[in-house]
């Protein structure tokens, strides 16, 4: 197999290992399908390998397949970010980004300020927790991760963007809710409605209690912080949320915790390799730069 029809070849695998299937891979490629099932044969066949089990219809990863899929998507990123650095001197930074955060309160006012600096560039946004993130980052699943705590890996470059300190509060008719400010130790006791499992601010708030041997009662737990404030404000217990993601209402108020400073550190990362890459380079840049919107 020559050069040029080895690299089809690798080309139609790993656009098949990331779409799913032959077909799929066939529109991201802009060939037929039976072009790519040919690329995926011939190199079987003179490799003596198997690159994927076929269950009926569906297409599942070899254990060697898995492994290739790692070499191969690093290299194709790799020329997938030249062709992006090209395009960027070419037509003045336009592009796409995929984005993924731990929420909007962060990102958005981030977002703002790096579209109205680069208007060409399109961004697309999901959402999800810090670890689940992080994975995708690394799984080339996506550009930038906006994530909390970040733990540092050699795979990953990572930059500071603020931190944001947690607020506890309740519903209006609380019996904390008319006090000028609480210790942590009045907690003791009472009932919350936090997040689920996996939560960074869950994380940091029950380990600053479990430090100072408070116990509290999780009454519910909820999926997303919008559910949690909705939950606090029908009554259903205390809540806690980086101040950031704090949003004012009638029923609810907050209460200033005075002898803790309990904060969550806002980072975004990028695969190590490709912290060059035009796009990412700059809104990494901009994320070391707040404004004062996102101070």
């Amino acid at each position: 197999m020559s050069g040029l029809s080895l690299l089809a070849a690798l080309k139609a695998f790993d656009a098949t290992a990331r779409a799913g299937s032959m077909t799929a891979a066939a529109q991201l490629l802009a060939l037929q399908q039976p072009t790519v099932s040919a690329h995926i044969q011939r190199l079987e066949e003179e490799f003596g390998v198997e690159l994927f089990y076929r269950r009926g219809r569906r297409l599942e990863l070899s254990t060697f397949g898995e492994t290739l899929l790692e070499v191969t998507r690093r290299a194709f990123s790799a020329e997938e970010d030249a062709h992006a650095l090209l395009a960027a001197a070419k037509n003045k930074y336009a592009g796409r980004l995929m984005v993924h955060a731990v929420g909007p309160y962060n990102v958005v006012p981030l977002l703002r300020a790096f579209l109205g600096a680069y208007p060409m560039v399109s961004v697309a946004v999901g959402v999800g927790d810090s670890r689940s993130i992080t994975r995708k980052i690394l799984d080339y699943q996506g550009d930038v991760g906006v994530v909390l705590n970040h733990e540092r890996q050699p795979e990953l470059h990572s930059v500071f963007h603020r931190t944001q300190r947690l607020v506890v509060f309740a519903h209006v008719n609380h019996p904390l809710a008319s006090a000028p400010g609480i210790r942590l130790q009045d907690l003791q006791g009472q009932h919350f409605v936090i997040r689920e499992e996996g939560s960074t601010t869950r994380r940091v708030f029950e380990n600053e209690l479990r430090r100072r041997g408070i116990q509290v009662k999780v009454a519910l737990e909820m999926g997303s912080r919008e559910a949690v404030r909705e939950a606090v404000a029908q009554g259903l217990g205390l809540g806690v949320v980086a101040d950031a993601a704090y949003v004012p209402d009638t029923r609810l108020t907050q209460l200033p915790v005075t002898d803790s400073d309990m904060a969550t550190h806002v980072h975004l990362i990028c695969r190590t390799e490709r912290q060059h890459h035009p796009l990412i380079a700059a809104l990494m840049g901009m994320a070391q730069k707040p404004s004062p919107l996102q101070r």
